[in-house]
């Protein structure tokens, strides 16, 4: 691949501007020209209790085509279908968005759901995107499907009020992308996309940032699920550090640095639905994105606070990545940070328990 000049930064710098118009752009004709279109049911638990189209994961999905399509006609049209690896990113991404839309539109059976999920991670681990933590290659492949499960589903229960999944992921796509400019100095087909969906994030969050005008819907949340699973096995499970080391302890602390919401919240909303002997899939109003606003806290707040800490956690796990000399000592107070963050939600989120009781 092409090394990165400071020509080729300023050209990224360009596509994210461009990106940004262009998805604006999509979002606000869907917006002028959708009635219904998109919109969910009673049976679909919101935060925001008037309705509003669920139409904003086509903008991602249309921009993630045409950076592909980009690569392939100005940068390199020889090898990036011949990338089989790149081809299972392409169609498990693909299969996610296919999913959700049919979720926005006829509510999917949980289990249907979760059958697709399960064969998108199959699909990235069989064409080469796989965690590679242990020696032993079962583990790793079991190991893959949790984790890109996990996150689709845990972006998926993050979408519950505006601005904080659009913004969460523009924060974790800023840091895939500083990864690659780091460490890898390559101009490739993921940085293009990479920088392509940042361009989108920040158009979503133009009409989703409280108070929104639309939702991404689970075709958007389906689709950056897969989309973070994917290049966080790549960027983050399985990056180098600065000296080039695969660190096992590194890359837990990194994924659960970066990711520190995503995961907190499932976490968070799991235990006390088992506590409270209801099923952890159904929707409700008990994340902690909602027990924030129960301590009087505005929804914008409640977005600043989420964003704040992702930003700081993100930091934390740069920091993390260039540190030479590592020992298991090392990395107490980084994951002593994620515990305080996880104790200090949980802890609000128990205090008003007493809303979800029969």
């Amino acid at each position: 691949m092409y090394n990165i000049s400071t020509k080729h930064l300023l050209f990224l710098l360009l596509l994210m501007i461009l990106s940004i118009i262009f998805t604006a752009l999509i979002n606000g004709i869907f917006l002028k020209f959708s009635k219904t279109l998109g919109t969910r049911d009673n049976t679909v638990i919101r935060w925001a209790t008037e309705t509003k189209p669920s139409v904003g994961g086509f903008g991602f999905y249309i921009m993630f085509l045409c950076s592909i399509i980009f690569f392939t006609i100005f940068v390199d049209p020889e090898s990036i279908f011949k990338n089989i690896k790149f081809v299972g990113i392409v169609i498990a991404i693909s299969l996610g968005f296919i999913m959700g839309l049919a979720d926005d539109a006829y509510n999917t059976k949980p289990l249907l759901k979760l059958g697709v999920q399960i064969l998108c991670a199959i699909i990235l681990y069989l064409t080469g995107t796989q965690v590679q933590t242990f020696n032993v290659e079962y583990l790793n492949f079991v190991l893959t499907i949790l984790w890109v499960v996990g996150i689709m589903n845990s972006i998926n229960l993050l979408d519950n009020m505006d601005g904080i999944t659009g913004s969460i992921s523009v924060i974790i796509t800023s840091f895939l992308i500083l990864t690659i400019i780091l460490f890898h100095n390559t101009l490739s087909i993921d940085l293009i996309i990479l920088v392509s969906i940042l361009g989108a994030l920040i158009g979503f969050l133009i009409y989703n940032w409280h108070p929104s005008k639309l939702f991404m819907g689970d075709t958007g949340s389906q689709f950056l699920g897969v989309y973070l699973a994917a290049f966080g096995i790549t960027y983050i499970w399985n990056q180098e550090d600065v000296m080039g080391n695969s660190i096992v302890s590194k890359q837990i602390l990194n994924v659960a640095l970066v990711f520190i919401i995503p995961l907190i919240d499932t976490t968070t909303v799991f235990i006390n639905r088992i506590i409270r002997g209801q099923s952890p899939f159904i929707g409700g109003r008990d994340h902690t994105t909602h027990n924030l606003s129960y301590l009087g806290l505005s929804d914008k707040n409640v977005a600043i606070i989420m964003v704040a800490i992702t930003l700081l956690s993100s930091i934390l796990a740069i920091i993390v990545n260039n540190m030479k000399e590592w020992t298991s000592l090392k990395s107490i107070p980084f994951f002593a940070f994620w515990v305080i963050v996880f104790v200090t939600l949980f802890t609000i989120t128990r205090r008003h328990e007493y809303k979800f009781k029969k």
